[in-house]
């Protein structure tokens, strides 16, 4: 027998034996778990910093890249933040003298008015109105300028861009059925493409639209639609045609006692304006010179004789073409005061042509086309950056250069009649002598042309068609 002292000895060490081999098999399964979370963890952090990083890279990436291209495009300069929109437009300018394409690209952040972060612009020539007799041949040069679009707008955004074509004076003037077929072809070509294309997509401008555009576009470009309590600016722009006048009055009168055509709305950012806006036909540089000259718009002179004005230098002698039509020209013999005789017979021309405003003369206006043309010719601005000048300059350059135009004879002999026209045509307008106007081709290094501003109303137009409630 084993005595009961051994017994128990021998049972305490069995009893102590068993709690060490539990410690033991603890401890062998803990240490690996504990060191496979470790590193389980470590791995998850290196994943997640390496993905932080990788996008924060992309990111910067991505904003270098559209400063780049930007740059490359002559781009206004835009800012990329999270949670920001880009959105694309194309608008097809069909001129008289060639078709352009414009390729716009929008920022928006959340609740704020979009910007323009780069334009893309390409030009050929002739305009659609050359291929009025073989509409085929317009095709291929729709499509080249179609290449251009889809070379910049993003694969991804293409169902989603708007493609639009406005046409102005060249369509204008063509008889409505040859200009109708060439608008159905641009149409089929445009169905084609893989962009977003609407049923309005291709259209010729009238007058009113053509100002009321340009007025968006440098509104927008100014800030002014970006801050709803601060002043608008209006727009003069003096074609060969045509010339357009177009603000937003704040002075009721100038609501009350405007004709009837002269004011239109417009619905921008749920806002709708109400604006004074005219085109006037036949009142643009070109055709203006031939009325002055006593001819007709669309006529050749009868039996070709010699058109003679007063506008010109009594010495000159020679032919200009409008319109495809060639005129004989002269300058009145024995003329006394040129810049007086040129006044008194554009004078003629403008009157009661022109409705006049007061307001006028409270905007603050931005100047285009031949005023900026005009200006730069004869050193009122600079040729290339533009610069301001009172609506008075005009009027002393004109009577210098009336006063000399004997002696420059090799020189614009429209110089003196362009002048007095131009200054003559912003009196009636309403503007006083010392009323200060900005002369401009571009505004924050994009140009003034009224595309931006139409296809900028086309996109808004869609999405409050989208979200009629917003």
């Amino acid at each position: 027998m084993i005595p009961a002292a051994a017994a128990q000895s021998s049972a305490d060490r069995e009893m102590r034996k068993i709690p060490n081999n539990g410690n033991l098999k603890m401890t062998k399964v803990a240490y690996p778990l504990g060191l496979f979370i470790c590193l389980f963890i470590y791995v998850a952090y290196i994943k997640w910093h390496w993905a932080s990083a990788t996008q924060a890279f992309f990111s910067i990436t991505e904003v270098a890249s559209g400063a780049r291209r930007g740059h490359q495009a002559h781009s206004a300069p835009g800012t990329a933040a999270h949670g920001h929109e880009v959105f694309y437009g194309i608008m097809f300018d069909a001129g008289s003298t060639g078709t352009r394409v414009h390729i716009f690209q929008f920022n928006r952040q959340p609740g704020e008015t979009p910007t323009l972060t780069h334009e893309t612009f390409k030009a050929l020539k002739p305009g659609l109105s050359a291929y009025a007799d073989d509409v085929e041949k317009s095709t291929s040069g729709i499509q080249e300028l179609l290449d251009v679009a889809k070379q910049d707008v993003p694969f991804d955004f293409w169902k989603a861009t708007p493609l639009v074509l406005k046409a102005t004076a060249g369509l204008r003037l063509l008889p409505g059925e040859k200009a109708q077929k060439l608008l159905q072809k641009v149409k089929e070509v445009f169905k084609a493409s893989p962009f977003l294309v609407g049923e309005d997509c291709v259209s010729i401008m009238n007058g009113t639209d053509e100002g009321v555009s340009a007025w968006i576009t440098v509104n927008f470009l100014t800030g002014s639609l970006k801050t709803p309590g601060r002043s608008s600016v209006g727009m003069l722009d003096l074609g060969g045609g045509s010339t357009q006048i177009t603000f937003l009055p704040r002075v009721e009168d100038t609501l009350q006692t405007s004709p009837p055509g002269y004011l239109t709305s417009l619905q921008m950012f749920n806002r709708t304006y109400k604006l004074y806006s005219y085109s006037y036909l036949g009142l643009g540089l070109m055709s203006a010179r031939l009325a002055i000259l006593g001819g007709i718009e669309g006529k050749p002179a009868e039996d070709g004789k010699e058109l003679v004005s007063p506008c010109l230098s009594p010495g000159f002698t020679g032919e200009w073409e409008h319109a495809e039509i060639t005129y004989r020209i002269s300058g009145q013999k024995a003329a006394v005061n040129l810049h007086e005789l040129c006044a008194s017979r554009v004078s003629e021309i403008l009157r009661n042509k022109v409705h006049r405003t007061e307001e006028v003369k409270d905007v603050d206006f931005y100047a285009f086309s031949y005023y900026y043309d005009l200006a730069a010719n004869v050193g009122l601005i600079d040729a290339e950056k533009g610069g301001s000048l009172v609506v008075g300059d005009f009027d002393i350059a004109a009577k210098y250069v009336c006063r000399t135009a004997e002696t420059r004879l090799q020189g614009n002999p429209f110089l003196c009649m362009d002048l007095t026209y131009i200054s003559l045509l912003l009196q009636e307008f309403g503007f006083p002598e010392n009323k200060m106007l900005k002369l401009t081709r571009k505004i924050n290094n994009v140009e003034t042309s009224w595309a931006l501003g139409a296809i900028f109303h086309y996109i808004d137009s869609l999405s409050r068609q989208k979200s009629p409630a917003l």
